[in-house]
Formats: C-alpha cells, structure tokens, sequence
C-alpha cells in the first residue's frame, strides 16, 4: 500500500499502482468526469500514469492552470492531427501550450496555409474529437523513434531526438496520428468541444533566424462551447482596448521609422500621464527615504564585464560603442544597478549611514529582436522606476515589507485591485544559470518567502524565474478584462554587492558587505502605461488625465466669458483646454467625448449671465448649471479621495 497526500491534508491508502483516475473515482464519480490530469509531487502526469511510492497529490480540472495547459497542449496534438489528415506530408516542429491557447509549428513544404484554410481545419478537429480517441502513452528507444521518424521523412522531430537520451524518449497517439512527446496529455479527445485557429505567422525552427521559417499556427480550445464564445467577446473589447489604438487616437505617443524600431516618442499629453506618473512616485518615495539620483545613458563596457550584466545579456544588448581612443567601449546601459553600486562606492559608509535608498528613473536600452518588438509592452529603449537599497543583512526583511507596502500603495492608487505574488527562485536543476554562493541564495530566497508571508500576500512558487543574480518577488496583476500582466519587482542581491567590493564599517570597527534590494514598483514606464491605458480604456482617473476638462463656448460671442473661466480653473491647477473652433456645440460635445475628456464645461448666455458653467461629466452626463467654485470643489474631491494632488 502507499499513502496519497491529498490538498486539503487528508492522507489515503490505495494500493501500488494505482493511478490518478482511480484516485479520483474514489473521491466522486463527477469529479472523474472532469478529471484532465494529475499532480504528482509537484509534477503534473498523465491521469492514468501508475503511482507506486508515497506521494503528495491533486486532481488537476479545467480550473486549475496546469490543467487548462494539460488541455491545450493535448489540443496541439489534436490540431496536428488534423492538419496531417488534410495536408498529407506536412511535417512538425514543436506544439506547445502558451498562455491562452497553443501554437504548432509546421512545414508543409509548398504549400501555404492562410486564414481560409481555418474553418475547414477546426471542422476536422472536431470531427476527430468526438471519436473520444485516447492519449496513449508508450516508452520507445532511441534507435526505433529514429526509424520511425526517418521512415516519415520528418527531420524536425529527428533533430529532437538527437538531444534526449536512450530509456527518456515516449511517443503518444491518438487516432492516426503519433507524435514524440513526453506529456503529459488529457484522458481523450472527447474534452474538447470548441476549436478556433487564431492567426498563422512565420517562425525559424528553433528562433534561429539562419534556419528555414516555418508556418506557426495559433488556436485555442475550451471544453464548452459558451466558454469559447465569452473569450472571443473579450478578445473583441480587447481590440477596443489596445494601447497602440488607443495611444494614436488619444495623441499620447508615436513611432518613428526614422528614429528607430523600439524607441517610442512620447507626445505632449503622453507625456503630461508620464510625468503625473513619475512625479506620484516621486513624491511616495521622498516619504519614504529614498534619495533621488541621475546616472548616464552609456556605460564602460568593462561596468557591465564586472556586474555580470555584459556575460549574461551582452548579446541582447545594443553592441558596444567604440570611441576614436584604442581598446576604449562603451554599451547603452542594459541596467542602472551598476551604476548606483558607483555611487554607493563614492564615499566610505558606516553602518549608520543604511538603508541607503538610491531611487532613479533611468532609461535603459536592449536589442530586443524585432518581430518581438509590441507598442510600449516590448520596446528597445524604456524607463524604469528604478530604486535600489544598499543594507545590513539584518534590515532586509525590514526593508523588503517597506518595499512591498510602497508596491501595494502604487496598485491602489491606480486601480489594480486584483493582484497575487509570484516568489521567483532559482532553478535547482540548473545552478550554472546564476552566480553566487547558495548559502547567499538561500538566505535571499528566505527573506523574500517570509518576508511575502508576513504581509499576507498571496503567492505562488515559479522554479527558474530568478534573476541571474537573486530571487525576486514578482506582482502579478489582472486587468479590467482579466488578462494577467507582471508589473512590480523586488529582488534581494547578495552578487552585485560582492562583485563591485561595496562595504561599510561595522559597529565592530570591521568591514562588511552590505545587501542590494533592486525595485521597480511599475516595472517600466512603457509598459506601466500600456496596461494601464487597456485597463482604463483610456479614462484616466482624474488626477492622471493629461487633459481634465474642457471648457465648450456655444459661440464666439462667449469666447471672453470662456477665456475668464479657463484662468479661474487653472489657478486651481486644472488641466484643460478651451475648444475655440466655430463648430456647432453638439459636435463640441462629441469630439470631447471622443477624447475621454472627465469634464465638459459649457458656456453659453445663461450661465456668462449668471457666471456660472454647465458641467457634464464623462459616464453620467449632465450635472446641470452650478457656480465655478461648486465645479472646482467638485473635482478637488474627487481627484483627492483617489490620490494625493498630481
């Protein structure tokens, strides 16, 4: 017999070589109906996979992530299916799951596929699903998946092979179709109800742009009909959402062929929400000691060499500047963290002089590849807010709950109320991806773990996430449409401290290495601002607007009248403009509206009259006619119960 950990604590006995489908008939014959795979110590396996030593387990379903991936990754297998079904000699790459859906690259030599060919794809899918085909799973050796390969011609899967080792290598099929895979995979085809292709794309086999491109075909799968429906309505808003359209319409920022892939421009009321942005920031963290600081846009290449930086991202960064003086190079800086280690090291410190809280919002660059390249969301040149504090081992944990409260009150502020935290470790199969000693790793990824603990966040563990440098605590934050999007970090460095020789005097009179915590409560400016137009549709919360009101004369006759209460808004700093064009009050209306405008303030013969403005306000209309100061006290409210004045 072996004993079964179950989620909730309970332990059961079953007999050696039971499987996790027999576990979960003995819970509920429901729950097995909905069964997609299993976890067996924090490894996700096929459900009908033996289970013969004692083991902590849970029953993965459609609600759990790696279930949905375990679905979507079957799903890939399901689509190939089909597309060898049609276009018989297509060969394939790899189909693995993504976030939301799948992606299968495939070779169908001269033939093309193109969004025409969808429909009749996602009728073969399902007409292949309904036969309820099972994921059969089968160990082969090395010499026979190589025949078996050879024999098809595919010599994409060949060259996979070539990397495993004889005794790891599994095949599954279902239906006619047998691919090499190791899993794990869902019971039968008969789980997926509702099939759409999403869109093709080219792709290098293997992301190396010297090997031939290959057809990647993206699509998404749910068990329910409905479900596949409410994702397409959500991709829908989405569109309405994109920053890049919103971004254009509104005037906030630009690209420039000429300027360069990557490197936004930012427009006068981009860059009015930019610096509301920065200065909120700003503001939080005089308050909270930090010490503001300015570091050059270029580096010594040899600043890099010493922090790591250069070894570990030199090939994803832009190349080195050479200068007329021999063997002299300097990079465009992929980081700030060296240069502030410079400045901690520009006087000695004492033990009393930390925390020392060095805070920046520099500008760095990196040579992202540009079919990567995404609006603000991937861009090559970007703005963090950059911070990073230089303490005794014994303030870390102190100071990373400061951190995390200042995170918390950047969230709160802007609207992100649905947030968890992702712990980012080391992975400890592949230590030689890091630098450091583990005792320093250890202590680093304690703190952040009790650290997390102590403020009651909610965390998930991801293995392999870590900087190269330390663990990291990631916030990961859902939007108004659900989607989830990595926003704040704070890292615990023991590496930097020791590779630039920092130090302080102790109160023994002896010489110590402080500790680095690096954090970026909006990660980058860029992207901050990306999700938060998404998030927002582009109505800024009042404070942020780059434009809070406008105020709309019925006709010229009003223009002084109008002029008079633009002056009397502005000493009251509020932002605006007075729309002067000879256009009907109607089309006024409506353009402001378009340019989410949170105030209109009409102007007309009653209210010069009466000196007074009729107001209507964004997402309720017409407030009616109120005395100037009635509308300034009305803003002032609402710009203060959110945030403090920008």
């Amino acid at each position: 017999m072996i004993k079964i950990k179950l989620p909730d604590g309970n332990v059961r006995e079953y007999a050696q070589g039971t499987t996790g489908m027999d576990i979960a008939l003995s819970i509920s014959e429901g729950l097995a109906r909905n069964v997609l795979a299993a976890k067996v110590d924090g490894k996700v396996v096929d459900a009908s996979l033996p289970i013969n030593e004692d083991a902590d387990f849970q029953l993965l379903t459609w609600n759990d992530l790696d279930g949905k991936a375990t679905f979507w990754h079957s799903s890939a297998h399901l689509m190939a299916e089909a597309i060898e079904a049609l276009y018989s000699g297509t060969k394939f790459g790899i189909g693995p799951a993504i976030e939301t859906g799948f992606y299968y690259d495939i070779d169908m030599g001269d033939k093309t596929l193109s969004s025409e060919d969808f429909k009749k794809i996602e009728d073969k899918m399902l007409e292949l699903a309904r036969q309820k085909n099972e994921y059969q799973r089968t160990a082969v050796a090395k010499a026979e998946a190589v025949k078996y390969f050879q024999e098809k011609g595919d010599e994409y899967k060949l060259e996979l092979i070539e990397g495993l080792e004889d005794g790891s290598i599994t095949f599954y099929q279902q239906g006619n179709f047998t691919d090499l895979c190791r899993g794990p995979h869902i019971p039968n085809t008969g789980f997926i109800k509702a099939v759409k292709l999403m869109s093709v794309a080219g792709a290098y086999w293997r992301g190396d742009i010297s090997r031939k491109q290959m057809t990647r075909v993206y699509a998404v799968t749910f068990p329910k009909q409905k479900e596949l429906e409410e994702y397409l309505a959500l991709l829908e808003e989405a569109k309405k959402r994109d920053h890049r359209k919103l971004g254009k319409e509104l005037e906030l920022f630009a690209f420039s062929e000429k300027v360069g892939m990557g490197l936004p421009l930012w427009l006068p009321k981009g860059t009015m929400l930019r610096e509301r942005l920065e200065n909120f920031l700003k503001r939080a963290q005089v308050r909270a000691g930090y010490s503001p600081v300015i570091t050059p846009h270029i580096g010594s290449k040899e600043l890099y060499v010493t922090s790591g930086h250069y070894a570990k991202y030199g090939k994803d960064s832009f190349q080195p500047i050479h200068t007329p003086d021999e063997d002299e190079e300097f990079l465009l800086k992929p980081m700030n963290c060296p240069h502030h280690c410079e400045i901690y090291k520009t006087k000695p410190r004492s033990y009393r002089d930390l925390p020392l809280r060095l805070a920046e919002f520099g500008t760095v660059y990196r040579y992202e590849q540009s079919g990567e390249l995404h609006g603000l969301t991937r861009v090559r040149g970007f703005t963090q807010d950059d911070a990073h504090i230089f303490c005794r081992p014994d303030q870390v944990e102190e100071e990373f709950m400061k951190v995390i409260d200042l995170v918390l009150y950047v969230f709160k502020a802007l609207g992100f109320d649905n947030y968890s935290a992702q712990v980012s470790l080391r992975d400890p199969e592949d230590k030689e991806k890091y630098i450091g000693k583990d005792e320093d790793w250890e202590k680093a990824e304690a703190a952040i773990i009790k650290s997390a603990e102590a403020k009651g966040l909610p965390t998930v563990v991801e293995l392999g996430e870590a900087a190269f440098y330390g663990p990291k605590l990631d916030f990961m934050v859902k939007d108004a449409l659900g989607r989830k999007w990595q926003l704040g970090t704070i890292q615990v460095d023991y590496q930097l401290p020791q590779r630039f020789e920092l130090e302080y005097t102790g109160s023994d009179n002896q010489k110590h290495r402080p500790v680095m915590i690096h954090r970026a409560p909006f990660g980058s400016l860029e992207r901050f601002v990306a999700i938060l137009i998404e998030n927002t549709a582009g109505n800024f919360p009042l404070w942020l607007s780059p434009e809070q009101l406008a105020v709309l004369p019925i006709s010229e006759k009003y223009e002084d009248y109008a002029n008079e209460v633009f002056l009397r808004l502005q000493e009251q700093d509020l932002r605006g403009y007075i729309d002067h064009r000879d256009e009907k009050i109607g089309r006024k209306i409506r353009d402001a509206e378009v340019n989410k405008l949170p105030f209109m303030l009409i102007v007309g013969e009653k209210e010069s009259e009466q000196g007074m403005v009729s107001v209507r306000k964004k997402g309720e209309g017409d407030l009616g006619m109120m005395p100037i100061e009635e509308f300034i006290k009305i803003a002032q409210e609402e710009i203060n119960k959110n945030i403090v004045r920008s």
